[in-house]
């Protein structure tokens, strides 16, 4: 079944609301009789966004269902569509204010979401959301909401993917960055779904819109999209598609029971530092390196070419470098390539570290109680200081090696560091679990073929400076997102192989809306790249380095977050 459906991009104004429900009626009955069939409008679309208090937003807030909910429901019976209106909502029975989306049928309405993660403006008259993250089954889908700054939040979008979600209408107020925006792609892509989004556009009280509203397909590509102004975006959409892909049903919710924890609503320094067990390394201003390149099936050409690239980088000051998935090894053919952690051929690479004072982080595969194992070790001149077995395997891996079912964590004079290797990237649990534990830096030696980052052909859109508006090749790329989601730097060191592995190796920030962006990215074919991070708590009690106070973290609401580790085995 093929769904049309359309994004509404519309710049309402404050203190005009029945001029704003007139402009989006008349918007959505074009878009209608053209024959969409899902309708979505931007967050606060009827009333304005800027809201400075309960007292100045009171004269414009409605219940749901309520006089505003009628007039669009009569456009939706008319037409025999779905629409998602975003507006405020006054509760009848607590008389609290919300930042809500409501899906309307031609029934009337069917569903509403209370924006569960407050952006800035909304705490100064709103109420965080307390319906959760439902998905609503509906004759034109399986469709869940977010709103705005939800989506930063790996949790909120993977609510919906684990529901089966089909398609999330995403609406907003979206701003600071060129868009669509690399979360809106990231959210699509990691949870096989469509996402509709309806973005406003133009300044309200001296903030600067971005626009973009888009159709995001599945895979991560933009089908439509409008830069700036008011206007109509249409797509379509292929509802029934199959069981969705394995990015959301590989899933290994056993080991995801921290998404649960809290541990960033007390202060770092102090809640890690407790009983003296395992407070965070001071922190410095550091030199980290990854390298990239095609790791053989010969591990001493393998180290060879390990010597020389480490080698190089320590020329330039790196005191850590990460290596690709399986560098040591090259990729599995059979079972005599595994070694064994206390084995000659690491004992080969503590000597390289030791002679090169740094840390290196490689990967293996590694022999171990009659099991195979890929695995990163993570090397220093002190020797082995951590290893961890990759916990979510591709399919050809399951071939031949089991999994792991341990996150693993090491600290060094750089900063706390998480290990991930390849696949796990793909799953935004993993990351969120490492930041959680307070990792500063998350080393990734990968083998990944995809996804195909997103470009982005530039934007007539105002923006603030030093924000870019011109054409992007690499606007999207996963873990730039993942460094940016978890406030974490990313080590991410990918192999290149021509027609295979893509490479794209690089060391990415942990501010995803900070221009000019702090990362290093090698495209080339092979060789090493490097960055400068700070992972130092600025000689203050609280720490104002983003990358230790982890705003991301710090404002999840992780009391609505249970179905993310529901599927667990009857023994737990």
């Amino acid at each position: 079944m093929t769904l049309n459906v359309a994004a509404i991009q519309f710049e309402p104004k404050m203190f005009r609301q029945e001029e704003n429900i007139a402009a989006l009626l008349k918007l959505c009955e074009q878009a209608a009789e053209q024959g969409a069939k899902l309708l979505v409008m931007p967050e606060m679309a009827v009333s304005g966004y800027c809201w400075q208090s309960r007292e100045e937003v009171a004269p414009y807030v409605d219940t749901i269902p309520g006089a505003t909910t009628r007039r669009f429901a009569e456009l939706a019976a008319r037409h025999q569509c779905y629409l998602v209106v975003g507006m405020p909502e006054v509760d009848a029975t607590t008389h609290l204010y919300y930042n809500s989306a409501v899906l309307i049928g031609p029934e009337g309405v069917i569903g509403t979401h209370r924006k569960t993660h407050p952006y800035i403006s909304e705490p100064k008259w709103a109420a965080n959301g307390d319906k959760g993250h439902a998905v609503f089954d509906t004759p034109v889908g399986r469709i869940a909401m977010l709103i705005c700054m939800d989506i930063h939040f790996v949790e909120t979008a993977r609510l919906a993917g684990v529901q089966n979600a089909e398609i999330i209408c995403h609406i907003s107020n979206w701003l600071a960055e060129r868009t669509p925006a690399p979360y809106w792609i990231n959210r699509a892509w990691e949870n096989d779904c469509y996402l509709v989004e309806s973005n406003r556009w133009g300044l309200e009280r001296g903030v600067q819109f971005s626009g973009g509203s888009c159709i995001i397909n599945p895979d991560g590509s933009v089908q439509s999209s409008i830069d700036s102004g008011n206007g109509v975006v249409r797509g379509e959409i292929l509802l029934q598609r199959g069981e969705k892909a394995s990015r959301v049903t590989q899933r290994r919710p056993e080991t995801y029971l921290e998404l649960m924890n809290d541990s960033f609503t007390w202060n770092p320094l102090d809640f890690f530092g407790l009983y003296q067990r395992s407070p965070l390394p001071v922190g410095k201003q550091s030199t980290v390196s990854v390298g990239q390149f095609q790791p053989l099936n010969d591990v001493q050409s393998n180290l060879l070419e390990i010597r020389r690239l480490a080698t190089a980088a320590r020329q330039n000051g790196s005191e850590l470098m990460v290596f690709p998935e399986l560098s040591l090894t090259g990729a599995f053919q059979h079972a005599d390539q595994a070694l064994h952690l206390d084995g000659a051929e690491l004992a080969a690479v503590t000597k390289l570290a030791i002679t090169l004072q740094m840390t290196l982080v490689i990967g293996i595969i590694e022999a171990a109680k009659g099991n195979l194992y890929n695995t990163a070790v993570a090397i220093g001149p002190a020797g082995l200081l951590g290893s961890y077995r990759k916990i979510h395997l591709n399919q050809q891996e399951r071939t031949w090696a089991t999994a792991g079912d341990h996150w693993a964590t090491v600290d060094l004079p750089c900063g706390r560091m998480g290990l991930l290797i390849g696949e796990d990237l793909v799953f935004p649990e993993s990351g969120r679990i490492l930041a959680l534990r307070g990792c500063d830096i998350i080393a990734c030696p990968a083998a990944l073929a995809g996804p195909t980052p997103g470009a982005h052909a530039g934007s007539i859109s105002p923006q603030n400076y030093p924000i870019p508006t011109g054409p992007d090749a690499y606007h999207w790329l996963l873990p730039r997102v993942r460094a940016g989601e978890n406030n974490c730097y990313l080590a991410y060191a990918n192999v290149y192989e021509e027609g295979k592995y893509q490479g794209l190796s690089g060391i990415f920030g942990p501010d995803t809306f900070a221009f000019p962006r702090h990362e290093s990215l090698l495209v080339e074919s092979q060789g090493d790249i490097s960055l400068t991070v700070d992972t130092c708590n600025l000689d203050t009690p609280y720490p104002t380095n983003v990358v230790r106070r982890k705003d991301l973290v710090l404002m999840r609401q992780t009391h609505g977050y249970l179905p993310l580790i529901a599927s667990l085995p009857s023994t737990q």
